[in-house]
């Protein structure tokens, strides 16, 4: 017969933090923040583009089916 295992019970500390050092964190997430808004704008031309040009093609073969369906008519 198995025994079930024992837990272990640990108070957690709760760390005391500055005004400073909330300031430092708080301007550490807006910097990183600031970096994933840059990158977000750019992977956002990036797909207008992407799209833009699937537009093109679809508009393209779309036009192309419909030229070679009166021909063969």
């Amino acid at each position: 017969m198995t025994t079930p295992r024992r837990r272990i019970i640990r108070s957690h500390a709760i760390p005391t933090t500055t005004d400073q050092e909330r300031q430092r964190s708080v301007q550490r997430l807006r910097a990183r923040l600031d970096c994933e808004r840059v990158s977000l704008a750019r992977w956002q031309t990036r797909m207008r583009r992407a799209f833009t040009a699937v537009m093109k093609h679809q508009t393209r073969i779309a036009r192309l089916e419909r030229q070679i369906a009166r021909q063969e008519d």
